[in-house]
């Protein structure tokens, strides 16, 4: 009898012991899974112009000439040429991403863009979520009516009080327009893209366009010239800089090499000229 309560109490506590040596492979089974879990769900930080073979560039293009779709359904103008001229300095293959203005620009502050060159201005608020190149081009901005109807009739701020202006949602029109120390316009249309605001403007449900002169001639001619730009002095004068991700030193640097070289060797202005005058 004593033996087979030794044998007993044994087998019992073997299930004992059994039970706990599985509980704890059970254990690591599932810290194992869940690591492996988490570090699937661990995506790694966007990497910039310094890693890969292309250089990825984030513009609007319906904004000739600095950017617009080709004859070839390819995007073209001033900013793809010297986006070219920055990838070939920097040995790679130019990529372009076609976004929504405000959307490029949220892309280059996440490295998902290595720059955006879509006539970008340069603002302080900017400056806090992004870096900057050397200026490269003069901004001369104006006003936009319909031919026939005109709401507006002088390119100045005072005229624009009381009135529905629309402008390009996140570029510098849209921050002066919206800037009550300048004007008091009735209402701040803002699009995505021009052709939306430009037939709303012949349809009469805005009073003008706020834009860039080159994209403004560039409208106007597009349609057959029942927009006009107000003669006199422009709106307000600005100039465009190529953005990248902040603290991207590296890229930058190369970026005003290829601005200053293009500035010292006449080509910019020849590029300027080949596309203004599509």
């Amino acid at each position: 009898m004593i033996e087979y309560e030794h044998i007993n109490k044994w087998r019992r506590n073997m299930k004992k012991i059994t039970k706990i040596v599985m509980a704890l492979m059970m254990a690591v089974v599932l810290a194992a899974c869940g690591n492996a879990q988490n570090a699937e769900n661990t995506e790694p930080a966007e990497q910039g112009a310094s890693s890969g073979e292309k250089l990825i560039v984030g513009l609007e293009a319906g904004f000739p000439p600095y950017e617009y779709i080709g004859d070839g359904g390819e995007v073209v103008g001033i900013d793809i040429d010297i986006s070219k001229k920055i990838a070939e300095k920097l040995g790679k293959e130019l990529e372009v991403k076609d976004m929504d203005f405000d959307g490029a620009l949220l892309a280059v502050q996440s490295g998902k863009v290595d720059m955006v060159a879509s006539g970008v201005s340069v603002t302080e608020e900017r400056e806090k979520q992004m870096d900057f190149s050397e200026r490269y081009v003069d901004s001369t901005e104006v006003v936009v009516v319909n031919a026939a109807n005109p709401a507006v009739e002088t390119p100045t701020w005072d005229a624009l009080n009381d009135k529905i202006v629309a402008v390009q949602q996140g570029n510098i029109a849209d921050i002066q327009v919206s800037n009550p120390e300048n004007t008091n316009p009735k209402e701040v249309k803002r699009y995505t893209k021009f052709v939306q605001a430009t037939e709303d403007l012949k349809n009469g449900k805005v009073d003008c366009i706020v834009m860039d002169q080159l994209p403004a001639e560039e409208l106007v001619a597009a349609n057959n010239d029942t927009l006009k730009i107000l003669e006199g002095e422009p709106l307000f004068v600005d100039q465009y800089a190529i953005a990248v991700q902040k603290g991207n030193q590296e890229l930058l640097d190369q970026i005003n090499t290829v601005i200053k070289e293009l500035k010292e060797s006449g080509e910019l202005d020849k590029i300027m000229e080949n596309h203004a005058q599509k």
